[in-house]
């Protein structure tokens, strides 16, 4: 028997969405908290069930955009009233209306670089390889079957009981997905 530190976590096999919506609603009903459902067309209501809780994006993209504001007005501010004070048709040193369209543009640009970057990080990506393909049958993921996966790293995740439980709610198989595949004894993996 694999220890839970060395399996990336149980793959519950489902042939109908309505089937893994309900395996997910009722996992997180029984305190489950790290999983995710992979299926091959969308699920209304599985990412709520899966994903409850609300993203920090819009927060980070939030602090992206104050941080190009107040950037664009700072360097503005800086090269016309300290660096370079330069009366140019008689205008005051710091003349705020004039700074306005960087100030916009650097937010907008600030806040969208932000949100790329924010949604690639939160995401975990790039990620090239995932544990589950190591599971030959996942490949079903893109054609018929639907598959809810409970990580390992879940504080209520016990190895047994984790897999009574997925078998309890009507799974077609629970496969252990391993973290890494081991190389076998001539060294290809």
């Amino acid at each position: 028997m694999r220890s839970a530190s060395r399996i990336y976590g149980l793959l519950a096999e489902f042939d109908r969405p309505a089937a893994v919506l309900d395996a997910a609603q009722r996992a997180r009903a029984q305190g489950y908290t790290r999983m995710d459902a992979y299926t091959p067309l969308p699920v209304e209501g599985l990412h709520e069930a899966v994903h409850p809780g609300r993203t920090r994006l819009p927060l980070l993209v939030l602090l992206g955009g104050a941080f190009g504001c107040a950037g664009g007005y700072f360097l503005q501010w800086y090269a016309n009233v300290v660096a370079y004070p330069w009366n140019i048709g008689g205008r005051p040193h710091h003349s705020w209306p004039a700074f306005i369209p960087i100030t916009f543009e650097l937010t907008v640009l600030c806040a969208g670089l932000t949100a790329v970057l924010g949604m690639l990080a939160l995401n975990g990506l790039p990620r090239p390889h995932h544990p589950l393909f190591n599971v030959p049958r996942f490949e079903l993921a893109s054609g018929t079957h639907f598959f809810l996966c409970i990580e390992s790293s879940d504080p209520r995740f016990d190895l047994e009981e984790t897999r009574r439980f997925l078998e309890e709610l009507g799974a077609m198989s629970v496969t252990e997905v391993p973290e890494l595949i081991e190389p076998t004894e001539g060294g290809a993996p």
